[in-house]
């Protein structure tokens, strides 16, 4: 007869590191898994579990080196009493991290041998952790394709336009501000409410009463519309109406044609609207730029796609010439994609800028975009 294995614990969010473990404890017999109630893990944790107990046992008994998998019915960290008495198992098997007192003394009394395993990844692959999952979040970053500026009214009052915007998921290293306030405000995800409503929460959050600097709306809005987003704004910041799009081959189009080159930061901080050089012409070239972008990604026509961020780029000089002049960087890297990318803009992306390239062919060494679906 093969020897009996007794596991228990959470395993919410059910990770390679959890089957790494049921793998290796499976190594000494038949494995049992006791798994805490959702009532159980959250009068120990004070938060209730990201996949209920029904979720969790269909998850985990469809892993072959299981036997058996079922809710513990005790309480408190020693949840699984009953069932262990009633299995009687050979081993009792637990890694670095789940090992107690109480365990090890309970598996005395009971004549269970207690087997402490090491934390150790399957080959190949990242050590992973609920805690460490529950801390990275998957809340989109926005991604500014033309017409940012537009959500300013000092810019918008001249002319009127849209800000033409797409929700990405995020960047290693790179969150932008308002991001950042989203991910304080809800943590790992974005709640299951209306976008336009997140977005005035998240509008209002990042420019609390006495904001100096109020940041534009467009960033509020690019983090919690899903997809394609357009918003057109008239001399205030919030704008006159929002058009969210999500059709597939049009966000396909963006994602196979556009390309990141993150820049170094900028000395003083991210690149930042210089009001003082506003004025009509500029405000006007820049609504055309964004007018041509969205065009341009409804027909799906990546030379005009290109065209309209060279446009935008013209007007993005004469509001920032006094940064480009500080800082030639981003300058240099342009002239050496000339001749491969059909088009190109600055982006700001918290304390440190990007440049966004249009080209039909691969760039070398350039980040690929995802762009965040409403499923997602």
């Amino acid at each position: 007869m093969p020897k009996k294995v007794f596991v228990s614990g959470c395993f919410d969010m059910l990770h390679s590191g959890h089957v790494a473990f049921f793998e290796e404890a499976a190594q000494f017999g038949d494995l049992y898994v006791a798994i805490g109630s959702d009532r159980n893990v959250f009068e120990l944790k004070r938060r209730p579990t990201i996949n209920s107990e029904s979720e969790r046992m269909y998850m985990i008994k469809a892993l072959a080196c299981v036997k058996s998998v079922f809710v513990a019915k005790g309480s408190g960290i020693l949840d699984f009493v009953q069932e262990l008495e009633q299995i009687k198992p050979d081993y009792f098997v637990v890694n670095e991290d789940g090992s107690t007192p109480e365990k090890k003394n309970l598996c005395a009394q009971l004549g269970i041998e207690y087997m402490v395993l090491k934390r150790e990844p399957h080959t190949g692959l990242t050590a992973r952790s609920t805690t460490a999952l529950r801390g990275s979040s998957r809340i989109p970053e926005s991604l500014d394709l033309a017409g940012g500026w537009l959500d300013q009214p000092q810019v918008s009052k001249y002319a009127p336009g849209p800000a033409v915007s797409i929700s990405i998921h995020p960047l290693d290293g790179i969150s932008s501000t308002t991001r950042s306030a989203a991910i304080e405000l809800w943590n790992a995800r974005l709640p299951s409410d209306q976008p336009e409503k997140l977005a005035k929460i998240l509008f209002g959050y990042s420019n609390l009463p006495g904001t100096k600097q109020v940041n534009g709306s467009k960033a509020a809005i690019g983090v919690t519309f899903a997809g394609l987003t357009r918003a057109d704004y008239a001399g205030k910041y919030w704008p006159e109406r929002i058009n969210s799009l999500q059709d597939e081959q049009i966000l396909k189009f963006i994602e196979d044609t556009l390309y990141l080159l993150p820049l170094d930061p900028q000395p003083g901080g991210p690149l930042a609207l210089q009001s003082a050089q506003i004025t009509p012409r500029t405000a006007r070239a820049h609504m055309r730029a964004a007018e041509a972008c969205w065009q341009a990604l409804l027909d799906r026509d990546v030379v005009a796609f290109g065209k309209s961020m060279r446009a935008s780029f013209e007007a993005q000089t004469v509001i920032l010439s006094a940064v480009l002049q500080q800082n030639e960087a981003p300058l240099e890297l342009i002239a050496r994609q000339r001749g491969r990318a059909l088009g190109w803009k600055i982006c700001s992306l918290g304390e440190r800028s990007a440049l966004l390239l249009v080209s039909d062919q691969p760039v070398e060494n350039a980040t690929r975009v995802c762009i965040q679906r409403p499923s997602d």
